[in-house]
């Protein structure tokens, strides 16, 4: 009954063969090997596009990267208060970014607002040399909430991004959880929908370390290379990246690994609210927010339950938590099985 994270399960099958069969004779490193190179027009054929496409072993280190390159040092980065960037990575970006700004904004389940967007760029704008002016967005898909952005909801935000000269990001650590859920293909929920740089994860999908940079217009990716470089980010062996996306996106197979978690984070919704517990926000991906009797706490990680606690004030004001509950968050993956969902159901509804 581990629901902890997507990232605490071990490797999909398909991703561990892809490995064990890279794992022979020798290849050119630093990404100048074959598998690299089909992986990039895979990459390619996915999107629908020619894109530039930058291998990395941590999603830290692709958004970082990613907002970095599109994000002079004195300009900010737009995104929801509650994104990854802002909460979990230690400041890399701004690191990375040689001192840029991330600005963190809020919004209903998670996710920015055109209206909201707007009120920020005109905010941050104008007042040079002396103010950090929004230089980039940067959109989790899906969000930290679990919820998604749709294509439309997108293509309103690239939109007024565009319309007053910033770049656009994507943080797609779960970005076929989101896409699983959607009727839209890889190509419209990113560059057709006015994304121009996509940190494509693979590692919460059931990688063991690898994500993507992937640059929609080559051009915008100009000296990417040496920026990964000089962050120590470009693996010698870096075929064991590529054998990883290799068998990541082999046959469709990294959407049905997708498909499985979301059917797993379904079950275990369906089955709390069953047990008469209330579900915080929307289910889109893979993440289930709810609100617990705090007494069931220790019985269930008695039992061998484990999942993370978030302080209450995550839920926002208009979120009405009793002292009596807890609330926490629930991830399922690849690996998660029925009977662990079901038995944790059936500890709740034991109460």
């Amino acid at each position: 009954m581990n629901f902890a994270s997507d990232n605490t399960a071990a490797i999909a099958p398909g991703i561990l063969d892809a490995l064990v069969r890279a794992n022979q004779g020798y290849a050119l490193g630093y990404g100048n090997d074959a598998a690299t190179q089909r992986v990039e027009r895979t990459i390619g054929e996915v999107f629908e596009c020619d894109p530039a496409v930058f291998l990395v072993p941590t999603g830290t280190a692709a958004n970082a990267l990613s907002l970095a390159h599109v994000t002079p040092p004195w300009g900010g980065v737009l995104c929801h208060e509650q994104a990854h960037i802002m909460t979990d990575e230690c400041g890399a970006p701004e690191f990375f970014g040689g001192g840029l700004k991330l600005i963190g904004l809020p919004g209903a389940n998670c996710k920015l607002s055109r209206d909201r967007l707007e009120r920020a760029i005109a905010r941050y704008s104008g007042h040079v040399p002396h103010q950090v002016n929004a230089a980039s967005v940067s959109l989790t898909q899906a969000t930290e909430a679990g919820t998604i952005y749709r294509v439309d909801e997108i293509a309103a935000l690239s939109e007024v991004a565009h319309a007053n000269g910033l770049a656009v990001h994507m943080d797609g650590a779960r970005f076929a959880n989101a896409l699983a859920r959607m009727n839209a293909t890889p190509a419209e929920m990113t560059w057709k929908a006015g994304i121009d740089v996509l940190s494509f994860g693979a590692t919460k999908g059931g990688a063991m370390a690898a994500e993507a940079v992937v640059f929609f217009d080559k051009a915008r990716a100009a000296s990417m290379a040496e920026r990964r470089k000089r962050a120590g980010h470009l693996l010698s062996k870096h075929r064991f990246l590529a054998a990883q996306f290799e068998g990541y996106l082999a046959d469709g197979y990294w959407l049905s690994l997708a498909r499985h978690a979301n059917a797993m984070a379904d079950r275990l919704a369906d089955g709390l609210r069953g047990a008469g517990i209330s579900i915080v926000w929307p289910v889109e991906a893979n993440i289930v927010f709810a609100l617990l009797p705090t007494a069931l706490d220790g019985k269930l990680k008695s039992a061998g339950a484990t999942y993370y606690v978030r302080p209450n004030t995550l839920a926002g004001d208009d979120v009405v938590i009793g002292e009596d509950q807890m609330l926490v968050r629930l991830v399922t993956s690849f690996a998660t099985m029925e009977p662990d969902v079901d038995r944790f159901v059936a500890l709740v509804r034991a109460g």
